[in-house]
């Protein structure tokens, strides 16, 4: 037999596969029950910093309206005044920024210290035998080891991104808006941050069976879902059509607002696209240089506010395909794996 194959005991038939899941997840809901109490915890301190920072801004937000300065008009005396409320606007844009780059890194922390060491550190120890030799066959055993943390990946994320989404809403008038297209935004908010999630811990999983030793593991699914996540954020303004505005070279553009620019630039009567800094270098005047290009007219390609969900579901629904390929990858690895 060779080395690498791990053989499960043969399965009691007497008790039915739902009662053998029933069981595997039962016990791993008692044995992880602190790091799943450790988890809720810290999702709840989170919402909690949240709400603190909501009503810090609404504090000071409170305070320069009754100081009666305004951003927009130049008012005696409210020099320091209006520097010390965009100061503080800008402290606080930078902590919301910070939180929601934490709640973008959670599925990476599903994958790389959930999934990944829970399989991987009982396949290198072969604590795995003693589950199955409880009469639980192997495709249970992992099933349970995905079904649990799936729930809470999927409640915690759920939880973080609604309340995001609530607090992000609340501050579109601020002097320092974010935008929903920006990364820290966006990957925080809507159904993307869940579908994450669920890609991290299948990615996780596949790793720990693959590689089977708990370090490795962590780092395998760290790197490999940094570089999905790399690649997901490069072709993430291609997933929906963009609306393309054209108007004159010398015209003007009323760009719509709170819309994601994509690309600008000149088109000639043909329709060939010209880069926005095609003349940056040229040393004739910009009208000559565009003329000697063929340049007749200029054009803008944008995602509208609208677009957010479309991009949002069509993220989602890739991330959803490719999690459901690894767990399917999975559960044929651990077939042969045991033979």
């Amino acid at each position: 037999m060779s080395t690498n194959t791990l053989t499960p005991p043969k399965p009691d038939t007497a008790k039915g596969p739902g009662a053998s899941l029933r069981g595997s997840v039962r016990v791993l809901l008692r044995v992880h029950r602190r790091p799943l109490r450790a988890v809720v915890a810290a999702v709840l301190l989170w919402i909690l910093g949240m709400a603190g920072i909501e009503w810090w801004s609404h504090r000071i937000a409170e305070e320069y309206a009754a100081s009666g300065c305004s951003v927009e008009h130049t008012v005696t005396g409210c020099g320091d005044t209006v520097r010390d409320y965009l100061d503080s606007r800008l402290r606080l844009k930078g902590v919301q920024s910070g939180t929601w780059l934490l709640t973008m890194a959670l599925p990476a922390a599903f994958g790389a210290f959930i999934a990944g060491p829970a399989l991987a550190r009982e396949l290198e120890s072969g604590t795995f035998r003693l589950a199955w030799s409880q009469s639980v066959p192997p495709s249970h055993w992992l099933a349970a080891k995905l079904l649990v943390p799936a729930v809470l990946a999927v409640a915690t994320t759920s939880a973080l991104a609604t309340a995001s989404w609530w607090f992000w809403s609340r501050h579109g008038d601020s002097p320092y808006p974010s935008a929903w297209f920006e990364r820290s935004v966006y990957g925080a908010v809507g159904t993307v941050p869940v579908a994450h999630a669920l890609f991290g811990l299948a990615l996780g999983a596949l790793t720990g069976l693959l590689v089977r030793r708990t370090v490795a593991a962590m780092a395998a699914t760290a790197i490999g879902y940094g570089l999905v996540l790399l690649a997901v954020d490069t072709v993430r303004a291609g997933l929906w059509p963009t609306r393309t505005d054209v108007f004159p070279v010398r015209g003007d553009h009323a760009f719509p607002p709170r819309a994601w620019s994509v690309a600008e630039g000149y088109a000639t009567s043909a329709g060939e696209r010209i880069p926005v800094d095609a003349c940056l270098l040229s040393q004739d005047d910009l009208g000559d240089c565009l003329a000697s290009l063929g340049a007749s007219e200029r054009y803008h390609d944008y995602h509208p506010a609208s677009h957010f969900w479309p991009l949002q579901l069509v993220e989602t629904g890739i991330l959803l395909a490719l999690a459901a390929l690894a767990v399917f990858a999975a559960f044929r690895v651990l077939r042969r794996l045991h033979g």
